[in-house]
């Protein structure tokens, strides 16, 4: 989740969301659970914007080791500049990495480069940002408006889908990709849509005007909602929830949220979780639709800058990220299900990452 360390220059005042209640009843089934909770944990560290130095952390659960750059270390060179996303899907891991405009993808156990592709247009970069998965396809938002539609067997690009401005996170729903157009390069006239995409003809069917601007992060419940979180221009302003319908792909309700500036909405169950303005880590019932805790974090553990997180579906552990001051190393830390540090190596967090710890990806066993 690549920020561009807007967190560190973009402040956005917000005040505690009070949210309605009402019944909602389950119409989608729950997503397939891991048979195992994780036995590692990935850190994509975005580096500082232009310097070229993203790198992959990589905590051995079992044996409590830290490798600083495994990609490096494995491969003998780096990942590149400005590292956006990672995900796996299967064996393989799939890293988008921004400024170098190149999609890593790698061995999921040893971090081992399969194949570097680089995505471009006429030799100018389209710059990954998100990447979600379908059926051996990878779906990949880039910022020159389009998604890329990568099968995963022959990992080369199949097609190329036209989307809103400077797409960002994307969600897969009811048969349908969800693509959140921020149009955020352009800061006088940012995008203020969604843009639908049927999974079948691989084809934009509709854009969503959700009318807050800056729409970036987007998650779905298992409910028939997709959550949008924009984040608009002006100083100060509150970020907004936007609910849509993914029978209808109308938009249900627009409140205000208390969201800091480019935090993932993370849905596990009924729960979602995103970092707040303030820096605590806030839940929100979907189901419910009001907010369970303005902070999930019991012991009294502080972060400086909460940056990403995670949330184990099989185990319920919460992993966050701490960029610290976005220029040095970061750090991770784990909470159990009820919000107590699981201080592993008696030194208050897990691990010490690269600079900027944008992404967590957790391996399973």
């Amino acid at each position: 989740m690549n920020k561009l360390q807007l967190k560190g220059l973009i402040a956005i005042a917000a005040l505690a969301s009070v949210f309605s209640s009402c019944r909602k009843d389950r119409i989608t089934p729950d997503p397939v659970d891991p048979v195992a909770p994780a036995n590692g944990i990935y850190i994509l560290n975005e580096g500082n914007f232009s310097r070229n130095n993203s790198s992959l952390s990589f905590f051995s659960i079992a044996s409590k080791t830290t490798t600083p750059d495994i990609f490096k270390t494995v491969n003998g060179r780096g990942l590149g500049d400005t590292g956006n996303d990672a995900k796996i899907y299967g064996s393989k891991m799939y890293i988008a990495v921004n400024v170098s405009s190149t999609i890593e993808v790698v061995d999921a156990k040893t971090a081992k480069s399969i194949k570097q592709i680089k995505l471009t247009n006429g030799g100018v970069d389209r710059q990954p940002r998100s990447i979600v998965f379908n059926k051996n396809k990878a779906f990949i938002s880039s910022y020159d408006g389009t998604v890329s539609v990568l099968d995963t067997a022959s990992l080369t690009v199949d097609k190329y889908i036209t989307v809103g401005r400077n797409p960002e996170e994307m969600v897969i729903s009811n048969g349908k990709l969800y693509v959140a157009n921020s149009g955020g390069l352009d800061y006088a006239n940012p995008d203020k849509t969604v843009s639908v995409i049927d999974l079948t003809t691989l084809t934009e069917i509709k854009k969503v005007d959700i009318t807050s601007t800056n729409p970036i992060n987007i998650a779905a419940d298992n409910y028939g909602d997709i959550y949008v979180l924009a984040y608009g221009t002006d100083y100060p302003s509150k970020p907004k929830l936007i609910i849509i319908d993914n029978k209808t792909d109308a938009v249900k309700t627009s409140k205000d949220i208390d969201a800091g500036y480019g935090t993932s909405f993370i849905v596990v169950g009924d729960n979602a979780y995103y970092i707040t303005d303030a820096g605590k880590i806030a839940v929100y019932n979907v189901k419910t639709e009001v907010t369970k805790s303005e902070n999930f974090i019991t012991d009294g553990t502080i972060f400086k800058a909460p940056y990403a997180l995670a949330v184990d579906p099989v185990t319920q552990q919460i992993y966050v990220t701490d960029a610290i001051d976005y220029s040095s190393n970061g750090r991770l830390y784990t909470f159990n299900d009820a919000g107590k540090n699981q201080d592993v190596n008696k030194k208050g967090y897990v691990m010490d990452t690269g600079i900027n710890p944008g992404t967590i990806v957790l391996l399973s066993k």
